[in-house]
């Protein structure tokens, strides 16, 4: 193992847009670029090479099997490995801040939270409950994952505490159209689906991994609000969670851009994912029996 090192572990599928700009803002920061590609049909491939980067192909199941496959089964020798999406990029000053904490962090650290902002459209999302968000992106090899869930799969520590980096930003910011984001959210909602009918009917062994608490870690925090969330009424969530983020939050002050997001990704989305957890439950005829015997076959 090589101390204070970082490997960057990047999922891609057809990401020559994107992936450039991820890998030119780890560099200096990162020792090693690990790509796991899904067999793209465009230049992926070829421009992580020609950015140095080392190239995996592996067929996709879900986010969290692609990655874990990134964690165990790519030769990563770095002391730590950072999570980051091919359309993510480091941004003010966050590589260099982490590379001073690694390089200072007691033995007992095996995690680092940093901060996340989301850009849509050209516009930072600072209101709305999105910004400051934090999560843990940074590990210590041999000392954490991805826990495996449908959806909303965060990175795990299995031992030891975890650190906060307050400067800089990790950057959510994809540059595809509108139709593109639409597609991508009608495979996202079906996947929430699922994730959440395993939640309602208690048998989501791997949402035990991170518990839920109020006033606990951002992951922690989201997995209560969903568990609440679950047991809200069908088709009125949607409405509630809209009107809390955009005029609550104060999410009305990221402009046309911020309302057009909370439109699709906090009422839209919202109600996609209802609307197709009504039609799956109807199709079963409502039988919690039916319904469960199903479940167990997608786990």
């Amino acid at each position: 193992m090589l101390k204070n090192t970082i490997s960057a572990i990047i999922l891609t599928k057809n990401e020559s847009k994107h992936l450039p700009r991820c890998i030119q803002s780890l560099k200096g920061i990162c020792d090693d670029i690990v790509v796991v590609d899904c067999f793209s049909d465009d230049n992926t491939v070829e421009l992580a090479k020609s950015m140095g980067a080392r190239v995996y192909q592996h067929s996709w199941k879900n986010y969290a099997t692609q990655f874990n496959y990134g964690v165990y089964n790519c030769d990563i020798q770095s002391e730590w490995i950072w999570r980051i999406d091919a359309d993510e990029f480091l941004d003010k000053g966050l590589g260099e801040s982490v590379k001073e904490a690694v390089a200072n962090c007691a033995d007992d650290v095996n995690g680092i939270y940093v901060r996340k902002r989301i850009d849509f459209m050209g516009r930072s999302l600072l209101h709305g409950g999105w910004y400051p968000s934090y999560h843990l992106k940074v590990f210590r090899r041999n000392h954490g994952d991805c826990e495996n869930r449908w959806m909303d799969e965060h990175i795990r520590i299995f031992d030891g505490k975890t650190i906060t980096v307050e400067k800089g930003d990790q950057v959510d910011a994809n540059l595809n159209d509108l139709t593109w984001w639409s597609d991508k959210h009608n495979g996202y909602a079906t996947r929430e689906m699922l994730d959440m009918l395993l939640m309602e009917y208690e048998m989501d062994d791997k949402a035990k991994e991170v518990s839920p608490k109020l006033f606990g870690t951002e992951e922690q925090r989201k997995r209560w609000l969903k568990l609440k969330y679950i047991k809200s009424p069908l088709f009125i969530r949607p409405f509630i969670n809209f009107f809390l983020r955009y005029v609550c939050k104060a999410g009305f002050l990221d402009g046309k851009e911020g309302f057009l997001w909370h439109i699709l990704q906090g009422f839209w989305y919202r109600m996609l994912v209802d609307a197709k957890i009504f039609e799956f439950k109807k199709k079963m005829g409502y039988d919690k029996e039916k319904i469960k015997e199903y479940l167990k076959t997608i786990q």
